[in-house]
Parts: C-alpha cells; sequence; structure tokens
C-alpha cells in the first residue's frame, strides 16, 4: 500500500521543498499540499524531481482568511474570485506536475449556492481537462468547517451528477466522512468509482492513524482488497515533530503492508 504526506500538516515548520525531501526520507511515496502558492513553483518542482516523488494535489485559494472565507466556488457573487483562484490553482499545478486540484466550495447554503458551485465546477473542469487535470470536491465536517457547504457523500455525488464531468471525482476524507456518516468501508467500497483521492486521521482528535476510534489496519486492507493503488493521504496533524509520529507508517513498512 502506498501513501502520501500531505505537507499542509506534516512537516508544515519547514519550507515546502524541504517538507518535501523530508517526506522522501521519510519513506512516503507522494506529497500533497494545501496552498503552495507564496512557493515559487520551479523551487517545488526541483523538489520534486530531485526526490522522485509525485504532487498529488492542491487547493484552491480561501479567499480573505482574515474575513472567515474558506473557500469561495459556491457562494453568490463571488465567482470572479473564485475562478482567479481555480485559474491559478491550475496554472501552479500545471507548472508543478500536480495530478489533482481541489476546488473550496465556502460558507453557503441554499439553491443559489448549489447553482453558484455548479457553474464554477464546469469553468473548472473545462479549464483543467485539456491538461489532464481533475477536479475534487471535498465534504467536510460541520464540527471543524461549521456552515460549509459541502458536507456529506451524498451531497458531493448530486453535485458531481449535476456538472457531470469525466474529470469530477470526490475526495474522500475517512476524517470528515467518519464524523458525519461513519459506516467508511461500506461507503468506500460504495464510492469508489467517484473517489479521486482517499485521506486519512484518527478521529476524534485527527492525528496519526494509529489511535482513536477507526481501526485504521483495517480499513487500508478493505481498501486494497478493493484493488484501490494509488496513494493514500496522511492529512493528521501531527501535534510536535512530525517524525515522532511516524511509527505507523514504520510498522507497515516493516510488516510489507
Amino acid at each position: 500500500m502506498k501513501f502520501s504526506a500531505n505537507l499542509g500538516f506534516l512537516w508544515n515548520d519547514r519550507p515546502l521543498p524541504d517538507a518535501i525531501r523530508a517526506a522522501e526520507a521519510a519513506g512516503f511515496d507522494a506529497v500533497e499540499c494545501h496552498w503552495p502558492y507564496d512557493i515559487p513553483a520551479d523551487a517545488v518542482k526541483a523538489a520534486l524531481s530531485e526526490t522522485g516523488l509525485p504532487m498529488l494535489g492542491l487547493n484552491t485559494r480561501r479567499g480573505d482568511v482574515s474575513a472567515g472565507d474558506n473557500g469561495l466556488s459556491a457562494i453568490p457573487g463571488r465567482e470572479a474570485g473564485a475562478r482567479a483562484a481555480i485559474d491559478e490553482a491550475i496554472n501552479y499545478a500545471v507548472a508543478i506536475g500536480a495530478a489533482n486540484i481541489h476546488v473550496m466550495a465556502g460558507f453557503a447554503a441554499g439553491d443559489e449556492a448549489f447553482q453558484t458551485f455548479i457553474a464554477n465546477l464546469k469553468y473548472a473542469c473545462d479549464q483543467a481537462a485539456p491538461h489532464g487535470t481533475t477536479i475534487l470536491i471535498e465534504p467536510l465536517n460541520k464540527y471543524d468547517a461549521p456552515g460549509y457547504f459541502l458536507t456529506t457523500t451524498d451531497q458531493a455525488l448530486a453535485i458531481i451528477k449535476a456538472v457531470g464531468a469525466p474529470n469530477l471525482k470526490l475526495m474522500f476524507d475517512c476524517y470528515h466522512v467518519q464524523l458525519m456518516e461513519g459506516d467508511l468501508t461500506h461507503k468506500i467500497a460504495a464510492l469508489l468509482p467517484s473517489i479521486g483521492h482517499i485521506q486519512f486521521a484518527s478521529v476524534p482528535d485527527r492525528g496519526a492513524p494509529d489511535h482513536g476510534e477507526i481501526n485504521f489496519d483495517h480499513v487500508f486492507e478493505v481498501i486494497r482488497q478493493l484493488d484501490y493503488d494509488a496513494p493514500l493521504g496522511a492529512e493528521y496533524k501531527p501535534g510536535g515533530n512530525t517524525d515522532d509520529t511516524l511509527g505507523w507508517l514504520k510498522h507497515r513498512s516493516a510488516a510489507g503492508l
């Protein structure tokens, strides 16, 4: 089984190129990030080339974080900013060879927000398609992101159907889905054709996957049995030195899992 280090949380105390190198040294098979835009793309690309790690994905900018934004694409009246963020993400992803872009919805509700999100996602998919880039949408849990537009996998599937683009997929984050819906392994099996990326963290503290209410040894084995062979994204909060939290990865590597 392969794993990707989410550098939005892991080794986020150092510049992104150095975090990429740390992920390679720790034995990860890929990396992903949140908002890399303040780092020159050529520096990131050089670190990826040096380590041989693929960059699986990045997020669109959240907007005005100081004003409470957490994405723009489902917010009526913010279409210009949403599409500028989409364009920026596509350009950066192409420059570094990232496969996926998570388009963040933002805080909104109702049919107008739904229609706004659909229109912006159609735009994103159309712009990304010539580059072979996949657009991802991710349900976030209501406890960490109260008021976020997208909160469940059923809602995500309805959006994917409404957009109707082959390069729009679901980002299935085990942490968020467990808090909102549970039944992780059955949901992964049922939703696999629509899944573009899987992430994980312990519940309830969003830490390493070696404690908490989810048995990740079982979850990972089910995913393996489903013949899903893309790297799984370790998007957890280490709460200190990242290297001190990697016992789960070393254990799996030593066991050949």
